[in-house]
C-alpha cells in the first residue's frame, strides 16, 4: 500500500514551510511543488474588491458575461491535456480519467451556462391570479448574490469548483474561491482558466490555505453565499457557522449508491457500468456505485460478470495511459477503505475479485474490490467508503431491493437496469435520491442541463442547469398596478361598507350560484371604484 519511507518523506514536505500549502502526487508520493498560503488580514480588501467589481460585473449583459465564459472554454480546449496531466498529478487518478471526468465537462458547463444563462435568468411576468387583482401585475427577476464562496473537495478539483465558479460569473457574482488543500496546484491551474477569460479585476480570487480558517474567514466577512462539496461533519459545522448570520448555502455532502439490477437487465453491460461507476476515480465518487442489489435468479451470472470485469482493472503509476485506475487521493481515506474492508473480512464478507498492479505502487493504492456475502450491519453497507470497493446483495422481490436501496441516510445517485424502461421509470421514482440513472451511472455530474444534488444527509440545495444558476441569485418580484389607483379595497379607512364590499368580493370570486355572482358584483363594482379613485378625507 505504500513505501514508508516515501510516506516519511511526503509528510515531511508537508510540514516544510508553515506558510504553503504542498503539493504531493498521491500515486509517487513525491513532492510537485507548492503554493503560498493566502494572508488572511488580506481578505477584507480582497471582499472589498470584489463587492466593487461585481457591481459593475453585475451591470452587463448577459452576452458580454458570455463573451469571457468563452474565452475560457477555449483555454480549457487548447489546453486539455497540460489540465488533464496537472489533475492526475494533483489527485493520483489517471490522465484518461482526468480528461473524461474533469476537463471535458469544464469545457462543456462553459459552453452550456453562456448559451443559456440569459433564457433560465431573465425576468419573467407572472399571471394574476385572481380577476380582484385585476389592476395588479408581477414580474420575477433574478438579482446576483454579490460575492459568492466556493470551497471544493479534492476528490474533482477541476470540475465541481470550476462549474459552480462558471454558474456564478454567469449569474453576474464574484467568486471567492477556495480549493482543497490536498490538490492546490489544480488551484493554480483555474487561476489560469480564469485569467484566460480576462475577468474585471477583483472579480475572482483564490484563498489558499486552512479549510477551517478560511471557511470561518469567509463567514466573517459575510460571505453571500457558500457553495460546499465535502463530508457531511464538515457540512454541519458550516451550517452551525452560517447560522449566526443566517448566510445561505448549498452543501452537497456525499453518498452511499444503490444500484438495482432486475432479472431482465442487460448483464454485460450492468456489470461494464457497474466497474466503471464503482471504480472510477479509485472510487473517490460521491455519486458512485457501492451497494449493488442483484435479483437472486441472475445473481451468480452478474458476479461472475464483475468479477472478470474486476480482475482485468489494472491499478498504478501512470506512465502510459494503459491503466484504469490511478490512486487514491489521501492517506486517511486509504486508511478509511482498509477499515470498511477488513470489518466486512471479519464479519463474515468474501473477495470475489481484485485488480492487478501495474508496476510499482508506491503511494496511496488499494485494489478495485468486489465484495459479496455482504450483510447490512458492515461499515461498507452502513458509511461512505469512498473507495474502490463495491459489495453485491442479492434480492428476492423489487420491494425488497426498494427497501434495501432506501435504507441509508444517504441519498445522492442511484441507479436501475432493465431492458423494461417503464419498469426502471416506476422504481426509480421510488427511490430516495436526488438522481436515479436507468441502465447508468454517475455520468450525470457531467451534464450540465441536469440538475445535481441529494437528499437526506446528502446535502442541501442543487447546482446545475437553472436550479444551479438560479441558487446564484436572490428571487425577486417587482409589482405594480396598472390603473393609477389611489387605495386598495383594503386599505384604510374601514367601515361597515368595507366588510360588505370585502365579502362581496369573495362571493364575486368564488359564487355558488349565479345569482351570487351577479348581485355581489352590483355590490363590489361601485365600492371598488369609489375606494380607487377618491382620496381618504
Amino acid at each position: 500500500m505504500g513505501d514508508q519511507s516515501l510516506l516519511d518523506r511526503a509528510s515531511a514536505a508537508a510540514a516544510e514551510h508553515a506558510n504553503v500549502t504542498v503539493s504531493i502526487n498521491p500515486a509517487t508520493l513525491e513532492k510537485l511543488g507548492h503554493v503560498d498560503n493566502t494572508d488572511l488580514t488580506r481578505l477584507p480588501a480582497m471582499f472589498a474588491a470584489a463587492r466593487s467589481a461585481q457591481a459593475l460585473w453585475a451591470q452587463q449583459s448577459f452576452a458580454e458575461r458570455a463573451s469571457h465564459i468563452k474565452k475560457m472554454r477555449d483555454y480549457i480546449v487548447a489546453n486539455a491535456e497540460e489540465l488533464a496531466s496537472i489533475v492526475a498529478r494533483d489527485n493520483g487518478k489517471s490522465r484518461v480519467d482526468a480528461l473524461a471526468t474533469e476537463v471535458l465537462p469544464c469545457a462543456l458547463a462553459c459552453n452550456w451556462y453562456m448559451k443559456n444563462a440569459a433564457k433560465v435568468l431573465k425576468p419573467k411576468s407572472l399571471g394574476v391570479s385572481s380577476i380582484l387583482f385585476f389592476n395588479k401585475r408581477s414580474q420575477v427577476m433574478h438579482v446576483p448574490m454579490g460575492v459568492v464562496g466556493i470551497i471544493s473537495p479534492w476528490n474533482y478539483p477541476l470540475s465541481i469548483p470550476f462549474g459552480e465558479l462558471v454558474m456564478g460569473l454567469m449569474a453576474g457574482n464574484a467568486i471567492m474561491l477556495k480549493v482543497a488543500a490536498q490538490t492546490p496546484l489544480v488551484g493554480k491551474a483555474i487561476e489560469a482558466i480564469v485569467a484566460a477569460g480576462e475577468l474585471p479585476v477583483g472579480l475572482f480570487h483564490h484563498v489558499v490555505g486552512s479549510g477551517g480558517a478560511v471557511s470561518t474567514a469567509f463567514f466573517k466577512h459575510r460571505i453571500d453565499k457558500l457553495f460546499f462539496t465535502g463530508s457531511v461533519a464538515t457540512g454541519k459545522q458550516l451550517m452551525a457557522q452560517a447560522a449566526e448570520n443566517l448566510t445561505p448555502l448549498s452543501l452537497e455532502l456525499g453518498g452511499n449508491d444503490p444500484m438495482i439490477v432486475l432479472a431482465d437487465a442487460d448483464l454485460e453491460r450492468a456489470a461494464n457500468g457497474a466497474a466503471w461507476a464503482g471504480y472510477q476515480n479509485a472510487g473517490q465518487s460521491c455519486g458512485g456505485v457501492a451497494r449493488i442489489y442483484v435479483d437472486r435468479r441472475v445473481h451468480d451470472q452478474f458476479v461472475t460478470l464483475l468479477a472478470e470485469k474486476t480482475r482485468k482493472m489494472r491499478h498504478g503509476v501512470d506512465t502510459d495511459f494503459e491503466l484504469e485506475m490511478g490512486a487514491m487521493t489521501t492517506h486517511n481515506q486509504l486508511k478509511v477503505v482498509e477499515r470498511h474492508v477488513q470489518d466486512a473480512l471479519d464479519k463474515g464478507a468474501r473477495i470475489a475479485a481484485q485488480s492487478s498492479a501495474k508496476g510499482p505502487t508506491p503511494g496511496y493504492f488499494f485494489p478495485a474490490t468486489l465484495l459479496t456475502n455482504v450483510h447490512d450491519d458492515m461499515l461498507t453497507m452502513k458509511e461512505e467508503t469512498f473507495g474502490p470497493v463495491m459489495a453485491v446483495v442479492p434480492f428476492d422481490s423489487e420491494e425488497e431491493a426498494i427497501r434495501k436501496a432506501n435504507n441509508s441516510d444517504l441519498g445522492l445517485t442511484s441507479s436501475v437496469w432493465t431492458r423494461n424502461q417503464a419498469k426502471g421509470k416506476a422504481i426509480a421514482a421510488r427511490l430516495e435520491t436526488g438522481v436515479t440513472a436507468i441502465n447508468d451511472h454517475l455520468y450525470t455530474h457531467g451534464l450540465s442541463e441536469t440538475p445535481w444534488g441529494g437528499w437526506k444527509l446528502s446535502g442541501i440545495g442543487r447546482t446545475h442547469v437553472a436550479h444551479g444558476l438560479a441558487e446564484m441569485t436572490h428571487t425577486k418580484v417587482i409589482n405594480w398596478d396598472i390603473l393609477p389607483a389611489k387605495r386598495n379595497l383594503w386599505w384604510f379607512p374601514f367601515s361597515k361598507h368595507t366588510h360588505q364590499a370585502l365579502l362581496a368580493a369573495l362571493r364575486f370570486a368564488f359564487p355558488r350560484s349565479l345569482g351570487e355572482y351577479v348581485g355581489s358584483s352590483l355590490k363590489l363594482t361601485p365600492y371598488l371604484l369609489k375606494k380607487m379613485f377618491t382620496s381618504w378625507k
